[in-house]
């Protein structure tokens, strides 16, 4: 129910055709991590584009880039399957992928903080606390331009 100030408490209703769009799009209506990280949303019905607008692909310049940029779209992907999770926690499909993206993500970041140090401050190593001394995110380095 939604609360309206005028009239008092009215009823919501999607639809049948809701419950039954979900039952029969299930997985098959889920993008890719890359194409739902560049859409904003990993269901293929959702982007809505305004007007001419149309998303670019992003190309990495650098090895580090390039993994930076597969770590952002597992997490992209993730964070928008947890929210498809809590409201259909029974969807067993969509658990086991959210579930491999989770895996593919943690590769990814050990692959990352192994060759250029850590991504999360919690992830400093040694007795020196250097995560001040990685490159600020709007700083120039050699292989790539941050705005």
């Amino acid at each position: 129910m939604l609360f309206d100030d005028n009239i008092g408490f009215m009823t919501f209703d999607l639809g049948s055709n809701y419950s039954n769009n979900l039952k029969e799009n299930k997985l098959s209506n889920v993008l890719n991590p890359e194409e739902g990280f560049l859409r904003g949303n990993m269901y293929k019905d959702e982007f809505k584009p305004y007007k001419n607008y149309t998303y670019r692909k992003i190309e990495p310049l650098s090895k580090r880039d390039q993994l930076l940029f597969e770590i952002m779209k597992y997490d992209f992907a993730i964070n928008d399957l947890n929210l498809c999770l809590d409201l259909h926690p029974d969807d067993e499909e969509l658990l086991q992928l959210f579930k491999r993206y989770v895996e593919k993500a943690c590769e990814k970041e050990l692959e990352y903080v192994k060759l250029y140090g850590p991504l999360q401050v919690d992830e400093v190593d040694g007795n020196t606390f250097n995560w001040v001394n990685e490159p600020w995110p709007w700083n120039d380095r050699e292989d790539a331009k941050y705005v």
